[in-house]
Parts: structure tokens; sequence; C-alpha cells
């Protein structure tokens, strides 16, 4: 759902589409002077710089990351997006940078939250509430949410959208896509055309928080019996299409899960990974967004609280089903039935050359290893993430098959690449290949 504020600052939010197309262009301006002056600098210490290299200098980058989290919604979404998901055609340091804005937003000036609470709410919105507090407990990319009582006296948050942020969403991502692709940090051959429209959609589902509400209310319904978890309670009579409404929930960070006894970790992740291949197998039906402050842990219960359903995401029987194959297929070692799942998946998979063959094999075997492995998988030892690097470093060998990836596999593999990631963390050790035994 959301972010701690510690790390953010107070700033305005642009809420016009010519004021946030001048942040752009400001930031693209702000790019082209730093690659200028590293240039001069390199060419003065002998040095025949590529442009490349001038783009990708650690200012550049975070200058980029900066500007982003300053303009929050689809513009700060699609560079979360890319930070997890574009490893396969965007540079390393440019991804790392990317991934701060996971971790921070900043939020909204008062005159902005009024204004859109104003908008709700009528004039009169602070008299709806009980010790409204004005300082946000948490920033995310769409909107911020603020801790507060209802009449009926329960302790209640409400996610506030940021101003502009919905009618915004085509603009953003067309100017920061024309961006990427002007910088040349991705390359000419990729189609991203149908990644982005598919991000649009996405992006628009998100900001529409009568949908979200409708998510929570199921998962609340799906959840109500199981013991692992903990769910918010939706308020239908205080949710607007950007006002989200539901109960307080008393829960820490996530992180001290890694505080506790290595049993409790790994029964804790378990339950998390169960419930990824749930939501996919079962009702195709994911949340999306791996962000960690959409998880966190009530202590008195032992249980997981789970936040934010916005980037809730339907797939159809026919991509749930080609992956699953594609699981078989790898737990069989039969290579030639996991090509084939792939490709209709939407990978390039097959180009006649045994080298790029062996390439995508490598990428595949590693990447599923925690569902081929018998027993508990140790995230915690685990080197995945090593290992996909080295072998992703030998992509440049095949650069005329580089595609932007399929839309729902982007969106699926944020969500197993957080749990993954989340899982290493805690140093949790998973039988992920008996879990997926059920649904497989």
């Amino acid at each position: 759902m959301a972010n701690s504020h510690s790390k953010s600052q107070q700033a305005a939010v642009p809420s016009t589409r010519i004021g946030r197309f001048a942040r752009v262009a400001k930031l693209a301006g702000g790019v082209a002077t730093g690659m200028i002056a590293e240039g001069g600098r390199r060419l003065r210490s002998g040095e025949r710089p590529r442009a490349r290299d001038m783009l990708l200098t650690p200012r550049n980058a975070q200058r980029v990351a900066d500007e982003l989290a300053r303009m929050r919604g689809a513009a700060m979404k699609l560079g979360q997006m890319l930070s997890m998901d574009g490893g396969e055609f965007l540079p390393r340091q440019l991804a790392d940078i990317l991934a701060r804005l996971r971790d921070e937003a900043d939020y909204m000036p008062f005159e902005q939250l009024d204004r859109t609470m104003t908008d709700a709410f009528g004039e009169d919105w602070e008299a709806q509430f009980y010790g409204f507090d004005y300082q946000p407990i948490a920033a995310a990319s769409i909107g911020q949410v603020h801790r507060t009582r209802a009449q009926d006296g329960r302790d209640i948050v409400l996610k506030v959208q940021y101003p502009g942020v919905a009618r915004s969403i085509d603009s953003d991502i067309d100017n920061i896509a024309a961006l990427l692709k002007l910088s040349g940090l991705v390359p000419d051959q990729i189609d991203m055309k149908p990644l982005l429209k598919d991000a649009k959609a996405q992006l628009r589902d998100e900001a529409n928080y009568l949908k979200e509400a409708e998510h929570l209310a199921e998962f609340s319904a799906l959840l109500a019996d199981d013991e692992r978890f903990v769910v918010p309670e939706l308020l239908p009579e205080l949710t607007t299409e950007h006002v989200l409404a539901m109960t307080y929930i008393d829960s820490e960070p996530v992180e001290v899960i890694s505080e506790l006894g290595q049993a409790q970790r790994d029964a804790l992740v378990t339950a998390m990974m169960d419930l990824m291949l749930m939501e996919f197998f079962h009702l195709r039906m994911v949340q999306t967004d791996p962000n960690f402050a959409n998880y966190r842990y009530q202590s008195s219960s032992q249980r997981m609280v789970l936040l934010d359903f916005g980037a809730t995401r339907r797939f159809k029987a026919k991509f749930v089903n080609e992956y699953r194959r594609m699981i078989k297929a790898a737990q069989k070692g039969d290579e030639d039935r996991l090509l084939d799942a792939a490709g209709k998946l939407g990978y390039v998979v097959e180009d006649g050359s045994d080298a790029y063959r062996d390439f995508v094999l490598d990428i595949f075997d590693i990447a599923l290893e925690p569902l081929t492995t018998d027993g508990p998988y140790d995230f915690g030892a685990s080197d995945i993430s090593a290992r996909l690097t080295q072998v992703g470093a030998s992509a440049q060998d095949f650069r005329e098959f580089w595609h932007a990836p399929p839309s729902d596999a982007v969106f699926f593999h944020r969500k197993v690449g957080g749990m993954f990631l989340l899982a290493q963390r805690m140093q949790a050790r998973v039988d992920l290949k008996s879990l997926a035994a059920r649904w497989v």
C-alpha cells in the first residue's frame, strides 16, 4: 500500500498535463547537461567516452529517480516496474537506481490534501472524522495514507490519491517512454507499445479506488477463515473514486520477521508463497505489487497483514495453463516442452541457433530452480540473483532477439520476484515444489 514517510519530504504534486510534461522536459534537460559535463571530464582525462557511459553516470541515474519520486503517479509507477522487470533490456545501473522508487515517495502539502478531501466529502469534511492526522503515516506512488477515527469510533485509515494522477496516466507513460527511447537506454528494436498499452490500462484500474475497494472486499472474504492472514475491512460509506477507507490494523513492518526464529520465518514466508500460488493458479487474480510495505506482521496473532489491492490483476486461463505446463516441463527436465510453453507465453525462444537456445534454457533453469528443487529451498543461501545477472550479461550476444517481455509475465514476475526477495531477506526455507504440486 505505502511506504514510510520517514525517508520522504513534502512536495506539491504537479497535477496538470502541462506541469507534468514540464517536469519530464526539465529531467531530459538535466540529463543532457549531465552528459555534456561527463563527456568533457572524460575527454580532458584522455578518454574517448561512449554516449551510453556518459548517460549512465550515477548522478544522471539519481536525477531520474529523484524526478520520478517528485512526480509520483504513473511516472513513478513505471519507474518501479522497470526497476524490477527491465533487467533483460535496461542497464543494471539504471535498474538499481530506479529500485529506490520502491522505498520512497514525497507527500503532498496540506493545500492539495484539503482540496482532494473537499472534492470527496464536501467543505466540512473534517467534521466527519475524529482526530484526523494530517501527517501521513505512509506515502506511495499514487496516494498517501492518513490515520483517523470514524464516527462510530473505529480506528481507520484513508488512502488519499494525489491530484491529477488518474488523468495523467497516459501522458506520463508516453513521456517517460519517449525519454527512455530517445536516451538509447531502450534499444530501438524493442517494441514497447503492447507493454505500455497494458501498463496504462492496469494503472487506470489502480487509480480507481472503487475498483480497489472491490478487490479488498474480495480478498477479505476469501481469506476470512484463513488463520495465517489479516485483511483490513472496507468502509464503503467513506470510499470514493479517489479516497479509500478501511479499518486500521495494528502491525509492524514485515522486516521484523527477520528477528524471529527459523521455524517462524519459514512458516510465514511459506504462507505468503502459498497465497501467491493460490492467487495465480486457482483464482487467476493476483495482487501484483511486491512492495514490502504492502505486507506487515501482527505479532499479537502471529499473522501476516495484507494491504493494498490496487495492483490486483486478473489473468486469462490460457496464460495460467501455459505457465503450469512450463513448470511441469522444468520439473521433468523436458526442454522441448519448456521452450514450447515459454513461446506460447510470449517469449522469443527459437531462432534456430543452439547458442541462443542454450541461453534461454539457462535463464529458465535458474529462475525456476526453487520450483524444481526437492525439499525446502534455502532462499537465504541462494545465489539465483547473481547467477541470473551472470547469464544475463551474455544477452549482449543476442541483441537481435531482444524484445519487451509479455505484459502478463511482467506483472506476474513482479510478484514472484518480490516474494523471492522477501524469502531471501528473511533467510527462509520453503518447500516450494511441494506447495506448487497442489496446483501444478
